[in-house]
Order: structure tokens, then C-alpha cells, then sequence
């Protein structure tokens, strides 16, 4: 596509992308060799110059991530990567994982390299089963070439990469859930602080990064900071890959500079809608975003600008909904999910879930919801929000309130009797 400024998904093109061969010929590794005559501090200082911030939802910049890192802590510190890629709509990650595992795996250990940890895991979900051999593939190719391991080209520096299947459960994709199955144990969410930074993995300072954030720090180290802070805007700096599904004709993965086209455009000019199908709004940032009515497209794709209308960018999934769908089937699987994939943990995520759950089953077996319905359904957001241990449960009630807020009038329409 045109539009597309392709920097990650270069890297994904050739048809043996996965292999270490493919990945040097397209400069792979540089920016570990660079980072390598660095000191962490100079790593650290160049990837917060670069702008880059989180691409798993949160947006937090990731250099300052890294400069929490305690210098001085006596025991080891761990570098963990994200795969857990578990956000409904996003499928952004599996093709970095799947067609250019280097470009992760360099990613983690320039990481490894800044705060000063010789091991990283690859938190990778369990659905994605059917890359794990490509990954161990990859991983034992930077072994073999010497990117991993004792000593890593002369540098005295070690590191090694291990990957653990995650549980299949949503909630492990939040970083100290993520951490608890890392340790065996239930992916609970753990109370903050302390954040991971400072108690992380095995009770040690740990660096969480999503996968996007990982392959993109490699290209910052070979290409300079100052050259990638100069891609997308003051406030959302870079490249950003988006995954775009539903209702339209040209599903997959995109890639874009940041604040190059808005949510109207990528929709309608590049992923194509067919003619006459009357739109019932978007979700621009997976499920757990605000959805946006037809008429509210006209919005850069920035964090800020989202930001600035009452959504987010979040893990870059935009999930476009017609009109054959109806508002309140969509709210009533959209809970669903949730109560579904809710830990338990805390009583107003684990019941609030599950109550809103069973009033929209009615509410859709009736045909409509009802006002007493409406008023329920607010008093049960307005007593979940802010109360939880994670944002599983504000993701809820997040999306129930603002279903109720946008489309209340299409969720109690009665439908016409044939």
C-alpha cells in the first residue's frame, strides 16, 4: 500500500525471513554490535531520545522503563518479552514472531545488554503453538552465530533466551500476570507497587516489553535515535504496526508512520470497505479501547489524538463493525469475553462481569434492553470502576459504559414485528 511506511514489516518480506541468513543479509545484528561498544547507560539514553514508547497498550516510554532498573542491585535482573499477544482483534505480533524471530530476539538481548540481566524469557501464548519450532530455530541459529550465549562477539557480555508457553489465559498478557505464570504459578494479577522494575521475576528487578517494542529497538541502535525520532509526531514517535479486521475488504497487518493518515483514511482508502455498507463504529485500539461512532473517524492515528476524542491506541488493533451486526449483541459478547476470561480475584471484575453478562443474555433474548436494564448496567459500571487489581475489570466496564453512553437508543429500540 501506498501509505504504508514499512520499517518493521521490511524485515518480514522474503519468503526465509525466519532464518539468520535472510535476517544479516538485511543488516540484522548491527545494532547489537553497536550496542555492544556502548555502555548500558548510553543504550538506555538512546532509545529514551528516540521517543519509543510501548506498543502493547500502556505507551509507557521504554527507555524510561529501562533507567528504573536499579544499577547497583546485587542479584540478577531478567529481561522478559511479551508474547502473550491475547487482546481480541490483535494479531500484529505473530507476524514479527513468525517471520522475523531475529529481529525479536535482538531486540531482548540489546535490552539484556542495557539494564544489565544475562536472561531473558520469551513469554509466548499458547495459541501461538504452531511458531514456538521457528523460535527455537531462531534462537539456536544466534547461538550457533555467536549473538547468544558466553562472551557474545568477544564482548564479555552473556546472555541466553528461554521460552515459556503461557496458559491460554487473556490475563496473563498483563506484565506481572505474566510474571506469576513465569513462576509457575496462576496469572494473578500482583498489587503495585512494587512495580516489576524494582520486584520483578523471582522477586528481581525485570525489564516487560512487548514484542513490537523489542524488534523495534535493533533499528533505533543501527539507524540512530535522532533519525527515528524524526517518524511520526512530537508525541508519538516511529512507526507503528496495526492489525485491522471485521468489516472490511483488505484484513492483515499494516504498518504506518505515526500521524500519517487517520482512522477514516486507513479504513476506507487502504484496508477498502465494500460500497454500501453503512458502518456501526470502530474499535481503534482492540476491545478494551472506546469504540468510535462512524462520525467521530476523523482522528490521526496518535496516541494523542485518540486521546484527545476519549480512546487509545491501545495494542493496535482496529476492529470495524457494520450495521448487520447489532449494538447489543456486540456489548453482550464483548462482556462475555470478559467475564469469561476474568481471574477471579477481585469481586467487582468477577461479579460485575458476570451479572452484566446475564442481564444483556436476556436483554438480547428479549430483543432489546430495557430502561430498568440501562440502569442497572450503569450502576454496575459506575461501582466496578477504579476498584479492581488489573484493568481487566475497568476494561468492562469501560466498554459497557460507553456502549451505554453512544448507542443506549439502539440498545433499547424494540424491533419491528414482521
Amino acid at each position: 500500500m501506498a501509505k504504508e511506511y514499512r520499517l518493521l514489516l521490511s524485515y518480514t518480506e522474503r519468503e526465509d525471513s525466519h532464518t539468520i541468513e535472510a535476517y544479516e543479509s538485511l543488516g540484522g545484528y548491527q545494532g547489537l554490535r553497536k550496542a555492544l561498544e556502548m555502555e548500558p547507560d548510553e543504550i538506555i539514553e538512546e532509545v529514551m531520545k528516540s521517543g519509543l514508547k510501548g506498543r502493547g497498550g500502556a505507551a509507557f516510554p521504554t527507555g524510561k522503563k529501562w533507567s528504573f532498573i536499579p544499577k547497583d542491585h546485587p542479584g540478577p535482573k531478567y529481561v522478559v518479552d511479551n508474547a502473550d499477544e491475547g487482546e481480541p482483534g490483535t494479531f500484529k505480533d505473530r507476524e514479527l514472531l513468525y517471520r522475523a524471530p531475529h529481529l525479536v530476539l535482538e531486540g531482548m538481548i540489546i535490552a539484556g545488554r542495557a539494564i544489565g540481566a544475562r536472561e531473558g524469557y520469551m513469554y509466548l501464548r499458547y495459541e501461538y503453538l504452531w511458531i514456538f519450532p521457528r523460535i527455537k530455530r531462531a534462537i539456536r541459529e544466534a547461538y550457533q552465530k555467536g549473538y547468544l550465549g558466553k562472551n557474545i562477539l568477544g564482548s564479555r557480555f552473556d546472555f541466553d533466551v528461554y521460552v515459556y508457553l503461557g496458559a491460554g489465559a487473556y490475563i496473563a498478557g498483563y506484565a506481572v500476570s505474566t510474571l506469576e505464570s513465569l513462576e509457575g504459578k496462576r496469572a494473578l494479577p500482583r498489587l503495585k507497587p512494587p512495580r516489576t522494575s524494582q520486584v520483578g521475576l523471582y522477586g528481581m528487578p525485570t525489564a516487560v516489553n512487548n514484542v513490537e517494542t523489542h524488534a523495534t529497538v535493533p533499528i533505533i541502535l543501527s539507524k540512530g535515535a535522532d533519525w527515528y525520532a524524526r517518524l511520526g509526531t512530537p508525541e508519538s514517535r516511529g512507526t507503528r504496526l496495526f492489525s485491522i479486521s471485521g468489516a472490511v475488504k483488505r484484513p492483515g497487518v499494516y504498518e504506518f508512520e505515526l500521524g500519517s493518515l487517520t482512522l477514516r483514511e486507513f479504513i476506507y482508502e487502504v484496508a477498502g470497505v465494500d460500497e454500501g455498507t453503512e458502518l456501526l463504529g470502530v474499535f481503534p485500539g482492540g476491545l478494551s479501547s472506546e469504540i468510535l461512532t462512524p462520525d467521530e473517524l476523523d482522528v490521526p492515528m496518535t496516541h494523542e489524538d485518540l486521546e484527545k476524542v476519549g480512546s487509545t491506541l491501545g495494542s493496535g488493533a482496529i476492529i470495524v463493525l457494520d450495521r448487520s451486526q447489532k449494538a447489543l449483541s456486540i456489548l453482550r459478547r464483548s462482556i462475555e469475553f470478559f467475564s469469561y476470561e476474568s481471574c477471579g480475584k477481585c469481586t467487582p471484575c468477577r461479579d460485575g462481569t458476570n451479572w452484566m453478562t446475564r442481564i444483556l443474555v436476556q436483554a438480547e433474548k428479549r430483543g432489546y434492553a430495557t430502561a430498568e436494564d440501562i440502569a442497572l448496567l450503569r450502576e454496575i459500571t459506575r461501582m466496578m470502576r477504579g476498584r479492581n487489581f488489573c484493568p481487566l475489570g475497568d476494561s468492562a466496564e469501560f466498554v459497557a459504559r460507553t456502549f451505554l453512553d453512544k448507542y443506549e437508543d439502539e440498545l433499547t429500540r424494540k424491533p419491528v414485528a414482521a
